[in-house]
């Protein structure tokens, strides 16, 4: 069948500068790429609780699929939300069906004509997609820059047409892995009145004695507007959720199209959400565990004077700048051959020379495994 010969030219020169995605397949390789960063994703008692949690709530009887506004809003929702609301301690939450559907549906129909949105220019592709669906103003600041932030926020000042400004960052960013000052933030928002969004996909799990969360570690969630936990990294399941006011949930309820227009999860995979969540109050000796395990990935870059090509960061993503798609590819190809799976991030997913080897760290590595790949890691790059 004929295919259309500019999308046919946008492949090509996707091959010619070795960016060409592909579907990977499974492997029995030791996982250093997943986002699976507690091991829930393939944890047997989660698995057992929620089909057991299914049989004793007759959810195996309504299996009618559909919009959450006709008959999709099977009753675990309702459980599954109050829980995850209580958790974080936030006055409701809302659940979509991805990240990337939440992200969607906030930004294309939160923010308004005549408001503004200012982005962290590393903000992800979800973030930056529901943005361009709104019909408000955007504009990006340098990352973590609060400084040039301060100076966006100033000239908005000056535009007597600008009624709401909303504030977007996140906790912790997917390809650096890095945090920003949230304290030093949230005194930015506060000093011009905006309405601060964060994006915690990255963090729920990680940060906080339960997996919390960044924004709620540090005893800060009265001060956010809206947060967007993720479940598809820590929890290890699919769905997110946005937290908020009760208003901002009616709200979202009428006006997020990727909520009105798609067809809600289904009873399995909310409880699987609900029962993910229970045993994050389970795990805190699985957490612990992951923040050993970056605390020891971050001695040992440090010892094999690996440090100055890692991104600074404390979370359980860690990226090394190794500059050109090629070379990335070739020593991700190595690192693999000796039974480490650790994947090239390439251009245009980063810009052209932040290619990057991006290590995910997880509760399951063993220390002897993070010194071995790092080792490894020395002797292909020294």
């Amino acid at each position: 069948m004929k295919f259309p010969e500019n999308l046919a030219n946008k492949l090509e020169l996707r091959k010619q500068n070795k960016a060409l995605r592909k579907l990977a397949a499974s492997n029995d390789l030791i996982d250093f790429s997943s986002n699976d960063y507690i091991g829930f994703s393939k944890n047997k008692s989660i698995f057992e609780e929620t089909h057991q949690y299914l049989i004793e709530n007759n959810c195996t009887q309504n299996g009618a699929t559909g919009s959450r506004l006709i008959s999709g809003n099977h009753k675990v929702y309702q459980e599954t939300e109050t829980y995850i609301a209580n958790f974080h301690q936030s006055e409701s939450s809302l659940i979509f069906n991805s990240g990337y559907d939440a992200n969607v549906g906030f930004f294309s129909s939160v923010p308004q004509k005549g408001d503004l949105i200012l982005y962290d220019e590393l903000c992800h592709a979800s973030i930056r997609d529901g943005i361009q669906l709104s019909n408000a103003k955007s504009y990006k600041f340098k990352h973590n820059d609060f400084e040039d932030l301060e100076k966006r926020l100033r000239q908005a000042q000056s535009d007597n047409f600008i009624t709401e400004v909303y504030i977007v960052t996140e906790t912790v960013f997917s390809m650096d892995g890095d945090c920003p000052n949230m304290e030093e933030l949230i005194a930015v928002s506060e000093k011009y009145g905006c309405y601060l969004v964060v994006d915690e996909a990255h963090a729920l799990g990680v940060f906080g004695s339960t997996g919390e969360g960044l924004v709620q570690m540090l005893g800060l969630q009265d001060k956010v507007f809206a947060r967007i936990m993720t479940f598809g990294k820590g929890l290890g399941c699919h769905g997110a959720a946005i937290l908020g006011s009760q208003e901002l949930r009616d709200y979202l309820v009428n006006f997020a199209r990727s909520f009105i227009y798609s067809t809600g999860l289904s009873p399995h995979s909310v409880a699987t959400i609900l029962v993910a969540y229970q045993h994050l109050q389970l795990e805190k000796q699985t957490i612990a565990k992951l923040r050993e395990n970056i605390v020891h990935f971050n001695q040992e870059k440090n010892i094999l004077g690996l440090k100055p090509m890692f991104v600074r960061s404390k979370s359980a993503i860690q990226s090394a700048i190794i500059p050109g798609n090629q070379n990335v590819k070739s020593i991700a190809s190595q690192l693999q051959e000796k039974s480490f799976d650790v994947k090239a991030i390439l251009s245009p997913t980063v810009p052209e020379g932040q290619e990057r080897l991006r290590f995910c760290l997880h509760s399951y590595n063993s220390a002897a495994e993070i010194s071995g790949v790092l080792r490894l890691l020395s002797t292909f790059v020294f």
